[in-house]
């Protein structure tokens, strides 16, 4: 009998779900539901969308929009826990108690903190200008989203690993002060999820206005595919698959067999209004039934808020004992019970390690961090993997006597003397 595996995966709720958040994130994680053996977790970001949405109605409508989608599309609320992020009152007491063990180093790593002060930097401003807690405590909410329900596995794409690895590195330090607890998740690399052209051929994306909402009405989803910019090559002319956003937005939809009908056409010369139609029917073709689901939702808010309280409640059965175990674990306990007094027994200690990993940029990078996950050291990164395994290998060997020749390729941390004692550890295992 394999193990149940519980597979976590949430949306912030920041705006109207376009045909690029369908392809890439709805669709295939309603497919996933449906797998068996797994216990899924599907929530609404709504904590998440205030760091970046100061807009209440537009908070409230974006949650509205993408509940009703990812039920329109097919997710069954009776086979997943499906639930609004900011009903689940231990997700925000749990983010707070892992604060208390995140090393401020390993926030300040973060891909997104690190790009806001980059372009501070670049404007020549304040490094954390504009920059709110919020948006630096950012992976900590995560880590307590996906720690909250001991999730085994996030589907990210690999610009979202760093947030599993840090989620990790938390957990890790929370289980070595308090005792095991959380389950380590691993990131669930979305390695074949398509990445669709806009309107304009860039990256489908809100920060480009560039979208095409899932369920917008027939005749705007046509309008819209009609403004579609194209070369000029005219009709009888034959024209290239390769870096064509209509051919991209069809390939996403259709079969094999249409994608190839309509690459023999490109190079026939097919004009591009008939392109444009051809894309707009095959659209047409799979959204309509789920458009015609959408609309009915869409006018039954008090329906999709009974289903979203539902889905609370069977989050908190879960979310709710499991923050009364942390609770004592920290010691949040009423003084008059006697278990509480008992001595706690000492934490494991456990050695330094160096952990070795990938980046979303194809980068090699490592680190070093202490028995209680405390990071020690960074380094930059390195084109291959054996690179950075070379660096490690030489940290090993010979200890701080490797750090001057190495220093450009490494970032420090503040307590010298224990990165000092953790090379000495492995210099040691050397001799």
């Amino acid at each position: 009998m394999k193990k149940i595996q519980r597979v976590l995966t949430g949306i912030t709720t920041s705006g109207t779900p376009h045909l690029g958040n369908y392809v890439g994130a709805i669709r295939p994680t309603v497919r996933a539901s449906r797998l068996p053996e797994v216990q899924s977790f599907y929530f609404l970001a709504d904590y998440h969308a205030l760091i970046k949405v100061g807009e209440p109605a537009r908070v409230q409508r974006s949650t509205l929009e993408i509940a009703a989608t990812w039920l329109a599309c097919g997710l069954d609320p009776q086979k997943v826990t499906f639930y609004r992020q900011s009903d689940i009152p231990e997700i925000p007491e749990l983010t707070w108690l892992l604060t208390c063990v995140t090393g401020k180093g390993v926030l300040n790593r973060a891909h997104a903190y690190k790009a806001s002060v980059d372009k501070n930097n670049a404007a020549g401003v304040d490094p954390d200008a504009g920059v709110t807690a919020g948006l630096f405590m950012y992976p900590v909410l995560m880590a307590a989203d996906i720690l909250m329900f001991n999730a085994h596995q996030v589907p990210v794409g690999r610009d979202q690993i760093q947030h599993i690895e840090m989620a990790r590195d938390i957990a890790s330090s929370f289980n070595h002060l308090y005792g095991e607890h959380f389950t380590l998740p691993e990131a669930a690399i979305e390695e074949h999820v398509a990445t669709l052209p806009g309107l304009d051929g860039r990256k489908m994306s809100k920060s480009y206005d560039n979208t095409i909402p899932l369920f917008v009405p027939r005749d705007q989803l046509r309008k819209l595919i009609m403004g579609i910019v194209t070369d000029s090559r005219a009709p009888g002319e034959p024209k290239s698959t390769e870096g064509s956003a209509l051919f991209q937005l069809f390939q996403a939809f259709a079969s094999e067999e249409e994608t190839a009908s309509l690459a023999k056409a490109y190079a026939e010369g097919i004009a591009w209004g008939d392109a444009k139609q051809t894309l707009f029917e095959r659209l047409d073709r799979e959204i309509a039934p789920m458009r015609e689901v959408y609309d009915q939702l869409i006018q039954d808010p008090a329906q999709i808020e009974k289903t979203l309280k539902a889905g609370a409640e069977k989050a908190r059965a879960i979310a709710t004992p499991f923050t009364t175990r942390l609770r004592e674990a920290v010691g949040l306990r009423q003084l008059d019970n006697r278990v509480a007094a008992a001595p706690v027994k000492a934490a494991k200690v456990t050695a330094p390690a160096f952990k070795q990993y990938r980046e979303g940029d194809g980068l090699f990078y490592f680190k070093l961090v202490d028995g209680t996950g405390t990071l020690l050291l960074q380094s930059t990164g390195f084109a291959s993997g054996k690179e950075a395994a070379q660096a490690i290998a030489r940290l090993q060997r010979e200890g701080s006597q490797a750090l001057p020749s190495l220093r450009e390729q490494l970032t420090l941390q503040e307590d010298g003397e224990a990165l000092t004692q953790a090379l000495a550890h492995f210099a040691a295992l050397q001799a």
